[in-house]
């Protein structure tokens, strides 16, 4: 399983970014994908998490509270690929942006912690300048 996110970089506050991964060697669609980020001396944090399809549905999204109404998240399960668009960034917003796939497919999609997710990319830093 290959994880890659891209589009990172240094931006001011107030501005935009747009992350993306990119996944490949499972299908795509059946798991629950997340975006984490950790700051220099500070623990990891859950950013957001899109649920997999379901039959009737079109999955679920999650956000941590310090970024909602700012960030979105969107999944394309045609291309196996989840964005994160990032509004209004903030010096805070400053970290290691990581995209994880949740180990099995059964697994619930989740913010609050990192174990449920097996496969992580190499991150992406976003530095947000005031």
């Amino acid at each position: 399983v290959q994880v890659v996110e891209s589009g990172g970089g240094l931006v001011q506050a107030g501005g935009s970014l747009r992350l993306s991964c990119t996944v490949s060697g499972l299908k795509f669609d059946r798991y629950p994908v997340a975006w984490f980020r950790q700051a220099p001396g500070k623990e990891r944090e859950g950013v957001s998490c899109a649920s997999e399809p379901g039959l009737t549905d079109p999955g679920r999204l999650y956000y941590a509270d310090s970024v909602k109404g700012r960030f979105a998240a969107s999944r394309d399960d045609a291309k196996n690929t989840l964005d994160l668009q990032m509004n209004r960034l903030k010096p805070e917003d400053t970290a290691m942006y990581y995209c994880a796939v949740a180990r099995d497919p059964s697994q619930y999609c989740s913010i609050s912690e990192s174990g449920p997710f097996g496969y992580w990319g190499q991150g992406t830093q976003v530095t947000v300048s005031s």
